[in-house]
C-alpha cells in the first residue's frame, strides 16, 4: 500500500495511561481488515500512528480511536472512589 496520508498523536492520560491503552488497542488488533495502517504503542504515554492513501479514511479512523480514548477515560472517572 502507498501511503499518502498519515498521523501521529500522543495521548498522556497519567495514571490511567496503560488501562486506556489496553482497552483501545484489543478493538485494533482484532480488526485485521482496517483499511488504514494503524498501530497504537505504549510507553508512559499512548502513541497513535495511522497511514492511508484515503484522507478520509484517516480522518474517520482518527474519529474512531479518540472517541474510544474518551470514552475509555470517561468510564474509568466515573467509577473513581
Amino acid at each position: 500500500m502507498t501511503s499518502n496520508f498519515s498521523a501521529k498523536i500522543t495521548v498522556d492520560a497519567k495514571d490511567k495511561s496503560k488501562a486506556i491503552f489496553d482497552s483501545v488497542n484489543a478493538d485494533n488488533e482484532f480488526y485485521p481488515e482496517n483499511p488504514v495502517k494503524t498501530q497504537i504503542t505504549f510507553d508512559k504515554k499512548i502513541i497513535i500512528s495511522v497511514e492511508t492513501d484515503q484522507i478520509t479514511h484517516l480522518r474517520a479512523n482518527l474519529n474512531s480511536t479518540l472517541r474510544l480514548i474518551q470514552a475509555s477515560y470517561d468510564s474509568i472517572e466515573s467509577v473513581k472512589i
